[in-house]
């Protein structure tokens, strides 16, 4: 067994906002692949003819997959704000701790009124 120490490990480390929201970042950009593919079924559905539509609005309208929809709208607001956020770094910009943790609010807010703000607009349409 060799006397090497070890590299830093995720239990020494105490999560911070912008840990938190990397990996988040990274999540919902994976996550988003899979929704993708849910909307893909549902044009397909639609392009097939009003039967196969009929079918897979029964099957979109379950609680299930109306909770997996709007997690998915979150994700893709989140996945939108954070990258904005990603973008102002790259101009050099807001890389001081207090700067870094109120964009970070910022993106988790925004992400959550537009996501909000979707499924009310959703609703009265």
């Amino acid at each position: 067994m060799d006397n090497r120490p070890l590299s830093p490990h995720l239990s020494i480390y105490r999560p911070q906002i912008t840990s938190v929201l990397s990996i988040f970042h990274r999540l919902t950009g994976a996550g988003l692949f899979f929704s993708t593919i849910l909307i893909i079924i549902w044009i397909a559905a639609v392009a097939a003819g009003a039967e196969y539509y009929k079918s897979i609005k029964v099957f979109y309208s379950s609680p299930p997959l109306i909770l997996v929809l709007s997690v998915s709208l979150w994700a893709l607001w989140y996945h939108f704000f954070t990258g904005l956020r990603h973008l102002y770094w790259d101009l050099g910009l807001g890389f001081n701790l207090r700067s870094v943790s109120l964009s970070g609010w910022i993106a988790i807010t925004c992400s959550s009124l537009a996501t909000l703000l979707n499924i009310i607009i959703i609703n009265i349409l």
